[in-house]
């Protein structure tokens, strides 16, 4: 069960960009031309080595804390049953350097890494590896693909890729046995429209399989989104050649609350004529979305679930 992501926190990394602004050796400036998402970057201030820079804390982990508190105590009181895990999500470092950082983003990338890195252990020091679940979001590395932010370690697609599943990969390595492991690939959710539509699961597929093939502890999930509007069986294609664990579920982002059952079974009969198993899921979570809109979408995934082979 994650923690919703709620307050501050509710459209993913953005939250990060202000407490960015307010680093003292980090000063404000605009894109080079207009992004999407937020148009501002920060980048050190004159004189300022961006190895030095001390990004201390970035709140992800007292935002776990606070919020395994109340699972904890929820669970003792019998509201959430027993053996659920508390779901932590967190941010590739790539998506905030990505989409946030002028530069020099390889050196700030790595400030940021150790920062991230950081609260993951602080994490861990206070939720019970049994207790805990732990999945990394990466959106802005589909972004470096398809060429709407630039890449700071190569521009062809080999290049781009290779960088990503390695930072993909020494992410899940740094979550330790004990702890369940996932993965959230995603084409963005920024006022709910992607910074690209993706042609099929082709990237997707490259990606996920590097990292089952590169994480060297058990990776329990990867989540894949499916664009509304694709129903047809070339989208999902590619994903003949997926290469997962038989203990990984592959998880499809296939539930959209604006087309219903109806649009739901279309994209699982597409699905099914190319992967046998899988579960279902929407395509960036439950984020941004209306409160009251939440009991449909559970009700939802519930009828859709029911109607799976």
């Amino acid at each position: 069960m994650p923690d919703g992501e709620t307050g501050i926190r509710d459209n993913w990394v953005v939250w990060q960009l202000p407490r960015l602004q307010a680093h003292p050796d980090l000063v404000t400036v605009p894109p080079p031309s207009p992004e999407y998402g937020p148009s501002e970057r920060v980048q050190p201030r004159a004189g300022v080595d961006p190895l030095s820079i001390d990004f201390g804390p970035l709140g992800y982990a007292e935002a776990a804390v606070a919020s395994w508190k109340v699972f904890d105590r929820l669970r003792a009181e019998g509201l959430i049953d027993a053996g659920i895990r508390f779901q932590v999500s967190l941010p590739s470092p790539i998506a905030v350097i990505g989409a946030f950082m002028a530069g020099p983003q390889a050196e700030l990338e790595r400030r940021y890494e150790a920062a991230l890195l950081g609260e993951l252990d602080a994490i861990l020091a206070e939720v019970p590896a049994r207790d805990l679940a732990v999945q990394w979001d990466a959106a802005v590395e589909f972004a470096l693909f398809e060429g709407v932010f630039p890449s700071w370690f190569g521009s062809g697609y080999t290049q781009v890729l290779s960088g990503v599943t390695e930072r993909l990969v020494r992410l899940g390595n740094a979550v330790p046995a004990g702890v369940e492991l996932g993965y959230h690939l995603c084409y963005g959710d920024f006022g709910h429209r992607h910074f690209v539509e993706p042609s099929d699961t082709s990237t997707l597929v490259a990606v996920a399989n590097a990292i089952a093939a590169g994480v060297t502890r058990p990776v329990e999930w990867i989540h894949l989104p499916v664009p509304r509007g694709r129903a047809d069986v070339e989208y999902f294609a590619p994903m003949a050649d997926l290469a997962l664990a038989p203990y990984t579920a592959l998880y499809l982002g296939l539930v959209h609350a604006t087309d219903g059952f109806a649009g739901g079974r279309r994209r699982i009969e597409a699905a099914e004529a190319v992967v046998s198993h899988f579960g279902i899921a929407t395509e960036c979570g439950f984020g941004r979305r209306p409160v009251e809109q939440i009991p449909r979408l559970l009700d939802l995934h519930a009828r859709l679930a029911d109607s799976l082979d």
